[in-house]
């Protein structure tokens, strides 16, 4: 698939067929986001691969019950090392928020480019994720996405104008802020 396309097609898919995901379409998913970049290149990141049902069932209570997870192929947990990563951006935060962020975002456009639909999911419960999945205390859960085959058309949502959110030379918006 072009690129541009694969952009344009990434859309939150919520309804997945329960097909398994061959390790070949996975492994080259995962290879994605291993090739992000990081700051200082530090790579401050760790993805676990959930397969097993019961696990799945574990890990979509952690995230507020949503069980339309279980059904996809995998669920990728996304997870950073807080403390090996670079914290001076912009002077003032850490960047592994942000480069588990960029190398999901790799994973979700490769799955997109395979034909399998993902769902960026921010909302849950870090301390019971960590439970069921055995993530150390030092370890951040950042974001988590289900990954299989749609059984469903993503709906169409708009986006804004480039005129709504760029600005050149200086800051300028017609937005509220």
């Amino acid at each position: 698939m072009e690129f541009n396309e694969v952009i344009r097609k990434r859309k939150s898919i919520r309804k997945y067929k329960t097909d398994p995901i061959p390790d070949d379409v996975l492994n080259r998913i995962l290879d994605a986001g291993r090739m992000a970049p990081s700051a200082k290149n530090i790579q401050p990141w760790h993805f676990i691969v959930i397969r097993e049902p019961e696990m799945k069932k574990k890990v979509a209570e952690a995230c507020r019950n949503q069980f339309f997870m279980t059904d996809a192929g995998a669920i990728i947990c996304g997870c950073a090392f807080e403390k090996i990563a670079w914290g001076r951006m912009g002077n003032y935060m850490a960047a592994w928020p942000h480069d588990i962020s960029i190398a999901l975002e790799h994973i979700i456009l490769a799955a997109t480019n395979e034909g399998l639909g993902t769902c960026w999911i921010g909302a849950f419960d870090e301390r019971m994720v960590k439970d069921v999945l055995h993530i150390p205390d030092n370890v951040r859960v950042v974001a988590l996405t289900p990954l299989g085959y749609p059984a469903e058309e993503a709906k169409e949502r708009g986006r804004l104008e480039l005129k709504d959110i760029v600005s050149y030379e200086t800051f300028s918006t017609e937005r509220e802020h």
